[in-house]
Order: C-alpha cells, then structure tokens, then sequence
C-alpha cells in the first residue's frame, strides 16, 4: 500500500498509437502502464481502466494530488482532461498541467521557426535528456513516427527530423506488396544477407533502421558543429531496445525518458507557482 501524506503525481503521456501513464510518489516511479491510444474512448472508460490500473498496486484516487499530460492527439487530450476533471480532481493541488511550447519555455530555448508545431513529447524528451546529461544531445524517439530531436550543451531546442516509424514501415511490406508476410522482428536476422524472404525483411528493417540511425547521426553532428564524442545519442520509445543493437552510434536506451520529463516540469512548475 501507498503511504497516506505522500505527493503522488500522474503523468500521462498520448501518443498516437500508444498511451503511457505513470505515477509517482514523491520523486519515485511506482507504477508505469502502457496502452492503444484509442480514439473513441470516453472519460468514464479511461475512469474504469485507470482504477482498475491504480488499485493493482493499492493506489486510490484520492491520492493523487498532481497531474501533468503531454498528447499528440487533440481528441484524445479532451478525453483524459475531462476524466482527470470528472474523477480526480477533488485532491488536486493545482489544475492539470498541459505541456505546450508556452508553459515550458523556461526550461528549453525552443529556437525553431514555430515553436508551437513541436510535439509536446519531443519537447519533455528533450527536457528530460538535457537535465541528467548537460551536453549536445541528439535524442531518437521510435514511436510510430520515429523523432530525431537536436539540443545544445546551452540547453537550446534546435529542430529535428521526422520519419515513418519501424511499425509504419512493416505494415506497408505486408499491405502495399502481394507477397510479403507480416513479420516478428523481436528475433533479429543472423546475417545482413537474408538467404529467405522473412530474414531479408528482418534485416531490411533492423539493419536498415540501424544504418539510417549511424548516417542521420553523423550528419547532425556536422551540422551541429560536434566533435566525435561530443554528441551524445539517446534513444527511447517502445521499439528503441530492438534498433539499439543495430546502431553503433546510439550511446543509452531511456524508456522512461517521456515520464522523467513530465515529473521534473511538474516539479518546476510547482516551484514557480
């Protein structure tokens, strides 16, 4: 059980295939949750699902005294804020924070042409990436659309790049094409060569993601005006741990970057309230 008294924090962060939710007590992850980001649910679906999720590790509603959201999806976000409304707002100590380009420009420059168009994800990973590294970053999100987001040792959000993600690009081999199977990928090809059609695809895909990360890698770090060794390469998202072995430039897998970052802007904006 959850002891009485302590801060508990909801982060809940909306991807367009994916929602991951995580509570914190205190500074501590205690529970972390993932889930289809499915459209048509309703605020009292996301009610039941939540207190079915919380109670597993003995957590009430009653507890959770801050909630921050990141999202990609407007529809969505209007869900989650009317459950987060509906269900727990009665012990809240401020209303639910919504990450935007606004509320946290205090703890990133954001210096693209328009600031408001980045993703609320690409911007708390970013966040949560320069607080535990203090360095020029390149952080790789490989979610359904796969993000290479740049930031400066100065802590300056620079831009990025975006490309189909590795789901994406296995849904099209298998629906685009006459012949081509569905394929598992958690068990990487043995050879670059593929002697068959399911590990020719493996390796298009793993060796071929993995080399796209090398040469997108090495171009940022020109660009960016790194020496070798000044760039450091992080990865997270639910398919970073396959590409990582394929990679040679990325440095750290961090799954729980998203949720890191949403619990240290929380943390900031509390201090500056």
């Amino acid at each position: 059980m959850v002891d009485q008294g302590k801060k508990m924090l909801l982060a809940i962060d909306i991807g367009n295939s994916h929602t991951v939710i995580g509570l914190f007590k205190d500074d501590i992850l205690i529970g972390q949750w993932r889930f289809k980001s499915d459209r048509d649910r309703t605020d009292d679906e996301l009610a039941i699902l939540c207190h079915g999720l919380f109670s597993i590790i003995g957590v009430k509603n009653s507890e959770i005294s801050g909630i921050i959201i990141a999202s990609v999806v407007p529809g969505l976000e209007t869900s989650w804020s009317s459950y987060c409304r509906k269900y727990l707002s009665a012990n809240l100590e401020s209303p639910p924070l919504l990450v935007s380009a606004e509320n946290i420009k205090k703890s990133i420059h954001i210096k693209t042409d328009n600031p408001d168009e980045v993703g609320a994800d690409r911007l708390v990973n970013a966040i949560a990436a320069w607080q535990k590294y203090r360095c020029n970053l390149l952080i790789i999100d490989f979610g359904t659309a796969i993000t290479f987001d740049c930031v400066s040792a100065q802590c300056e959000y620079l831009g990025g790049a975006i490309l189909p993600g590795i789901a994406i690009a296995l849904d099209a081999l298998s629906t685009c094409t006459a012949k081509l199977p569905r394929i598992d990928i958690s068990v990487g090809p043995k050879k670059v060569i593929g002697t068959n059609t399911v590990q020719a695809m493996k390796s298009g895909i793993l060796y071929g993601y993995g080399a796209l990360v090398d040469g997108m890698t090495q171009k940022i770090c020109l660009e960016m005006g790194c020496a070798d060794g000044e760039l450091k390469v992080i990865t997270t998202g639910g398919m970073a741990h396959l590409i990582a072995p394929y990679a040679q430039s990325i440095d750290e897998v961090e799954p729980l970057l998203t949720l890191q970052g949403l619990q240290f802007l929380h943390r900031q904006q509390q201090k500056n309230d």
